[in-house]
């Protein structure tokens, strides 16, 4: 098995060399690319030195069976023949081909089968916060079929990379020291402040991140559900939460939500409101799974639930998910 990993110098590339350790991925071999700047950079994988490539359109990719991406979505489309032209799957964690019709859409434990049907050889990974979203929603579509939901995110520093979390570290020192904070990754200073704004405004005003939940879990469901969402960056450094309100065809009772949630996939029920026992960002950073919390009936609709969800944004979100299809698809026999 050989492995490439595609802008390794950020925040996910990183992530993808921590999570292919942890879990053990089967691989003779490991290649590293990234841009011009990054190239001749040397990263430890499993006590070897390897040297960080540059990127080029030519034959690297001979042999390789899988390539994980996460170079952005200019650099995904540009290189994307020259990675899969002879015959690497390749996973990309960038928006570049999420909508695209001849592209599977893919969190394995919602629709991993997907993952075979790749004419293009390119697979791709979904935003974050729809990842979270769809893996919490999935043991209540099982119950009953859910026809909307309203969403609420509390999206992290690590959504917009390594950097932003380095903004936020050193505005909350400048302030401390009464200097004026930097403001360079986001609109407006992110310490002690929230932004209702993550991507750019769309003309019927939702953001693109909002248009990609709507969009993606239709696709990832295979469902005509509706999603109305907003998103905000908040102060937290990494692990994204969603407040999350659905309505189904036939009423979920919380009890039966909970059974749900205890047996699913991915999920972890973190439920205890006598004892303040709920997902918190602070305590859910770093791990795997999507952990769900404050399950109640919707006060206003018979067939509404609302529950809570805290999920690590660089794992699960992103490098987590990516590894996970390769590990669905080395089961499955697929490559």
């Amino acid at each position: 098995m050989k492995v490439a990993i595609v802008g390794v110098s950020g925040a996910v590339g990183q992530e993808f060399l921590r999570v292919l350790d942890e879990r053990n991925f089967p691989m003779d071999e490991l290649l590293l690319f990234g841009s011009s700047r990054s190239a001749g950079s040397v990263y430890n994988f499993r006590g070897q030195d390897i040297v960080v490539k540059e990127l080029k359109h030519n034959d690297d990719f001979k042999g390789v069976d899988i390539a994980f991406t996460s170079a952005g979505a200019g650099t995904s489309k540009e290189f994307a023949e020259t990675i899969t032209k002879h015959g690497a799957v390749m996973i990309d964690n960038s928006s570049a081909f999420r909508m695209d019709n001849d592209v599977p859409l893919v969190v394995p434990e919602v629709n991993g089968e997907d993952a075979k049907d790749r004419p293009r050889g390119i697979i791709a990974n979904p935003n974050c916060t729809t990842i979270q979203l769809v893996v919490a929603l999935q043991p209540l579509e099982e119950i009953s079929h859910i026809k909307r939901v309203h969403v609420s995110t509390y999206q992290a520093a690590s959504g917009a990379g390594a950097t932003a979390m380095d903004e936020l570290v050193k505005q909350y020192e400048q302030i401390q020291n009464n200097e004026k904070p930097t403001v360079e990754k986001f609109a407006y200073q992110l310490a002690y402040n929230l932004i209702p704004q993550v991507d750019v405004f769309t003309d019927n005003l939702y953001t693109k991140e909002e248009m990609k939940m709507f969009h993606e879990t239709r696709k990832i469901m295979h469902s005509d559900i509706k999603v109305s969402a907003t998103c905000v960056r908040v102060p937290v450094m990494r692990a994204h939460s969603e407040s999350t309100w659905i309505e189904t065809e036939q009423p979920i009772s919380p009890e039966a939500a909970r059974e749900a949630f205890s047996k699913a996939n991915g999920v972890i029920l973190m439920d205890e409101p006598e004892n303040k026992v709920y997902p918190m960002p602070l305590d859910i950073a770093g791990k795997d799974p999507v952990y769900v919390g404050r399950i109640r009936k919707d006060l206003c609709d018979e067939n509404g639930l609302t529950f809570w969800s805290v999920s690590d944004q660089i794992k699960k979100g992103a490098a987590l998910n990516a590894v996970q299809i390769a590990e669905y698809l080395i089961k499955e026999n697929a490559l």
